[in-house]
Parts: structure tokens; C-alpha cells; sequence
């Protein structure tokens, strides 16, 4: 990769911009910073062939997991590695800031409508904002912050509950290190928390650590496991880790140990954490799952003390609020004339009734007239129109609002990224299919669409010559062939209910 590139102003404001994918800002983040030294920018395609053969990139460095961009074909087309003035690519954050400048060494065809681009990056601007700026040093940095001696790394992807900071303590007392804690921090959150809460909720247990230095670093996901630690056990030895503390399966990377610890449990007869085979069963109580964790918060019930420290569970239950008082978006899919609306209007009405939140309804022919007015009706704006309904539901829920949306959202892979949007804003997703059959959708027809498609007058009309992917993960299935509104009105209001979304309410007469 070149070094010395220099870029003049006019061409940083003629340069074209792309805003990489969360987990693509996340490597960014890191080569900008040196935690991926000596990888000095995103590969090429020669780095990718050597590193599949040889486990190496092309200049012979020795490097675990494949680090890549990729961009939209009709930007890359734009770019040239032999032009000076088109091969320089602004990389920007979530909301549109310059973060870095890529010199494009190499584009290359990934898939249909994607290309690769590789090449060195540089910083623009001061380094980013953000909640916790302050905790985003630099692996310089924060090498510099430890004392001499063994380095005892622990990656804090989930809440540190009292099994946990038992086997901290115990390691860093047996290696005599001093702890590093790395909190995983990102547009994605981590182990269901936003990154700004799981920050608070590792800080909050700081009291029970040993001495120890504390950072937010981006660590992106691989898809499996192995590349995963691979990549962590990288990262942490570019911050100074000599020992990394696992829960997993982990591969140590050069000079760096991994330690795999024993299963803790607590003992009843004297309110210690022990090693698991030390306790006698009958006194014996083992950790708390993630499943029991969240369900305890889901229903507003107090975490043990026995197994979390009470500062810890005071910013789990601040994050995770129980369900009846967090945001919530209820999504119903079904074709056209399937009572959808009627329904999502009766659900709303009801909802306000009770006075509980504010409640917002995103019926799909406002939404196509207001929000989202010039799409068609391809496949492409249909995507467009439903995540844009699922953006705006999510921004109503963050905010521990009720969005209900009845689009009909034909496409599986749109109504999935509509309910991760729900999700990373920490709020729940109900998908009701309303799964009136096409006959019966045809029979009502108020709008004359179907007549109109069967003549030929209309194209693109779902359920007739465009598909609608039924739904195989909703939460609610209701046909109103037989159905009264009323009666599916009280269906989607008793899920939400006995799922803990809606306090149960005594019926007026």
C-alpha cells in the first residue's frame, strides 16, 4: 500500500462519499486507530487470494479474518485506480460526517450491484462523536495507561454479573496482572443492550474489580465463531493484553494467552462463588442464564442480589424496562383487502383508550401519499417503503412509543429489517400475519385493484402477478374470512397482553 498520499482540498470536495456499513465503520474505526496495524487500509483482491491460500496477506503478514468494503457498483463505477483524481473515496459516519479518506488501489466485482474497493485510509475531521468519545483510546494510548508486567484482557460484551467478576478477580489474582476491560461499542449494541447502556452497566460493577483500566472499543462480528475470537484475540494484543479471559472457544494470537476458566457456582451454605465440583448439588446454586436474565426484566421482577450487584441490575432494568413500559411496534402484513387496516385502526383506538403511551398509526396508504410519495411499486420501492415505515416505527418505539403499520410488505427480507430496526432501538416487534385468503381479498375489493389487475389494467398487484412470501415467523396468525374486526381487534390485544406488552385491563360493560 502506498505511503506519503498526499490529497489536496479540491480534490477531498470533488471526492464522491459513501457511508460504509455498520460493521465496515467498525474496521474503520480500527485501522484508523492502529488496532489493525500493520493492515493500513481495506484489503485488495490480492490481499483476499493470499490470505484464502495462505492465511497472509500479499506482502507476507501473517492476518486472521478478511477486512473488506464494499460499495454500490454504480458508485464504484465512478472510481479508477489510474486516475489520480478518481480514486479517492470520502468514507463517512451514520449521520453523513467525513470520518476518512480511502486512496482506492483496487475495484472489483463482488456480486450483482456490489463491488470491492481496497486501498489506505486516512483520517478527516477530529475522530468521530458519540456517547463515551472519552473511552475510545487509541491501542497507544492505552498502552501507555498500563503498568509494567502481565495484562489480563477481558472483552465485556454482556452486563458483568457476580460469576463473572468472580472469575475476573480470580484470574487477575492468580496471574498478578493488572485487567484490562474492553466494552464492545457500536451502532448494533451488544447482548441486547444499546453499546451506551452496556458501558453504564460494566462501569456500574467497577467497585467489584480488581484495578483495572477500562476502554470502549469497536469490535465488529464475524459470522462465525473462530474468526470472531481470531479477530479479538488480535485486537486485544494490540492494546496490550498478554492474557485474554474467555467464555468461548478462542484462539490465541501471537504472544497472547487464552484462558478458558472453570464453571463457577454459588454456594448457599456461606454466600461465596465457588468452582462449581467444590459445592455439594443440594447447596448449590448455579448462574442465571441470558434467557432468565432478560425474562426477570421483560416482567419487571427484581434480579437476585445473590447473583448481581444492585448498581448492575439498576442499569439492566433502566435499559431494558419491563415490556409493558418499553416502545413497541406492531406490524401487520397481509394482501390487500385483508382487513389489515381495520384492524391496525381498531388496535390503535384501543390502545389510546388505555392511555398507556402515546400511540402512532402508519397506515400504508398515508405512508405512501406522506412518507413516502414518489415510490413505486418495483420490488426495490417496495423495500424502500417498508423500511421506511420500520425507521419510523423504530424512532416512535425508542422513545417507548406504540407504532402500529399496516403496509403489506410482500417481502420476508424487508419485514426481517424492519423488526431488526425495532430491536436495535430496544423496543419490541409483533408481526401479525392477517392471512385473509386471495379469494376472500378478491370478494371484498373495495378499491376495484383486483378487477382492474384480472383485466390487465394494472400491474404489479400483489397476489396476482407479484408475490406476497407469507410470513413463517409471525407472531400472530388471524383470517378474517370468519372474523368480526372486534374479534380480531381482541386477538392481537390478548397476544400482547399474555406477552407482557399490555397490562391486562378490566373489561367495561
Amino acid at each position: 500500500m502506498s505511503n506519503g498520499w498526499v490529497l489536496p482540498d479540491e480534490v477531498l470536495r470533488d471526492a464522491p462519499a459513501y457511508t460504509p456499513r455498520p460493521a465496515e465503520l467498525a474496521d474503520l474505526e480500527l485501522l484508523l486507530t492502529g488496532a489493525y496495524a500493520p493492515l493500513a487500509g481495506f484489503m485488495t483482491r490480492a490481499d483476499l487470494a493470499s490470505l484464502h491460500r495462505r492465511g497472509r496477506l500479499a506482502d507476507g503478514t501473517p492476518w486472521p479474518v478478511p477486512v473488506t468494503l464494499q460499495v454500490p457498483a454504480a458508485l464504484a463505477a465512478g472510481l479508477d485506480p489510474r486516475h489520480p483524481d478518481r480514486r479517492t473515496l470520502v468514507l463517512s459516519d451514520g449521520e453523513g460526517a467525513p470520518v476518512a479518506a480511502l486512496e482506492v488501489l483496487d475495484v472489483w466485482t463482488a456480486r450483482e450491484g456490489v463491488a470491492g474497493v481496497g486501498g489506505p485510509v486516512r483520517r478527516l475531521g477530529d475522530g468521530g462523536h458519540g456517547p463515551f468519545q472519552r473511552l475510545r483510546r487509541t491501542p497507544e494510548e492505552v498502552r501507555a495507561l498500563l503498568p509494567p508486567g502481565r495484562v489480563l484482557g477481558v472483552i465485556a460484551d454482556r452486563p458483568l454479573h457476580r460469576p463473572q467478576l468472580a472469575q475476573i478477580a480470580h484470574a487477575a489474582r492468580t496471574l498478578g496482572a493488572h485487567l484490562l476491560v474492553m466494552i464492545p461499542v457500536g451502532d448494533d449494541g451488544h447482548g441486547g443492550l444499546p453499546s451506551e447502556a452496556l458501558v453504564r452497566a460494566v462501569f456500574a460493577a467497577r467497585d467489584r474489580m480488581p484495578p483495572a483500566t477500562l476502554v470502549a472499543v469497536p469490535l465488529p462480528r464475524r459470522r462465525d465463531e473462530i474468526s470472531d475470537a481470531l479477530l479479538r484475540a488480535r485486537i486485544s494484543a494490540a492494546y496490550g493484553v498478554t492474557h485474554l479471559l474467555s467464555t468461548g472457544e478462542s484462539f490465541s494470537g501471537p504472544g497472547l494467552r487464552v484462558l478458558v476458566p472453570r464453571e463457577l457456582a454459588y454456594d448457599n451454605r456461606d454466600g461465596q462463588w465457588r468452582w462449581r465440583d467444590d459445592i455439594p448439588p443440594r447447596n448449590r446454586r448455579l448462574a442465571l442464564s441470558q434467557a432468565e436474565i432478560d425474562d426477570l426484566l421483560d416482567r419487571g421482577f427484581p434480579l437476585p442480589e445473590w447473583h448481581t450487584p444492585p448498581a448492575v441490575a439498576k442499569e439492566l432494568s433502566r435499559a431494558r424496562p419491563p415490556r409493558r413500559h418499553r416502545g413497541l411496534v406492531v406490524f401487520l402484513t397481509g394482501l390487500s383487502g385483508s382487513g389489515k387496516s381495520t384492524i391496525a385502526r381498531g388496535l390503535a383506538d384501543l390502545l389510546r383508550e388505555q392511555g398507556e403511551r402515546t400511540v402512532t398509526l402508519l397506515d400504508g396508504d398515508v405512508v405512501r401519499r406522506e412518507l413516502s410519495a414518489g415510490l413505486g411499486f418495483s420490488k426495490a420501492d417496495r423495500d424502500a417503503n417498508v423500511r421506511r415505515i420500520g425507521w419510523v416505527a423504530a424512532e416512535i418505539a425508542r422513545h417507548r412509543g406504540v407504532g402500529v403499520c399496516c403496509p403489506i410488505a410482500p417481502y420476508a427480507q424487508a419485514r426481517a429489517t424492519a423488526r431488526e430496526m425495532a430491536l436495535a432501538a430496544g423496543a419490541g416487534f409483533v408481526l401479525v400475519h392477517v392471512a385473509t385468503p386471495l379469494e376472500v381479498c378478491e370478494q371484498r375489493d373495495r378499491k376495484g385493484l383486483y378487477a382492474r389487475a384480472r383485466a390487465g389494467l394494472l400491474t404489479g398487484m400483489t397476489g396476482i402477478d407479484d408475490p406476497y412470501e407469507e410470513p413463517t415467523d409471525a407472531d400472530l396468525v388471524v383470517d378474517t374470512t370468519h372474523l368480526s374486526v372486534e374479534e380480531a381487534v381482541q386477538a392481537v390485544m390478548h397476544l400482547l397482553t399474555e406477552t407482557g406488552w399490555v397490562e391486562p385491563r378490566l373489561q367495561s360493560t
